[in-house]
């Protein structure tokens, strides 16, 4: 149902350095917009992979898996740097202590 507000903002935007991938995550992750953050994350070859989530505001199940799955392609290779609402999904999926997740 439409309420009348404005689209929520999403955006990945990929920094590249040497072998070193770097996706900046803004706004909300979900079911609509996770294939486009782990695509983006995806599109050059990479030996290492940071995800930057700090800028996101909001979290799902397609978003875990999403991460889930980096985490499968990128072992050891992974950094994810979660917003305090990212955390908390992570923290609730019981995800948080992976090594991939950057401490607090």
């Amino acid at each position: 149902m439409d309420q009348g507000g404005a689209a929520p903002v999403f955006s990945a935007r990929t920094e590249t350095d040497g072998d070193h991938v770097r996706v900046v995550v803004v706004g909300e992750v979900d079911m609509a917009t996770a294939d486009t953050m782990l695509q983006a994350a995806l599109r050059e070859p990479a030996g290492r992979v940071t995800l930057d989530l700090r800028e996101v505001t909001f979290f799902d199940s397609a978003a875990i898996h999403a991460v889930v799955r980096l985490a499968q392609r990128f072992p050891g290779a992974l950094t994810v740097l979660p917003s305090r609402q990212v955390r908390r999904v992570l923290e609730i999926s019981g995800l948080a202590g992976q090594d991939w997740v950057a401490p607090a």
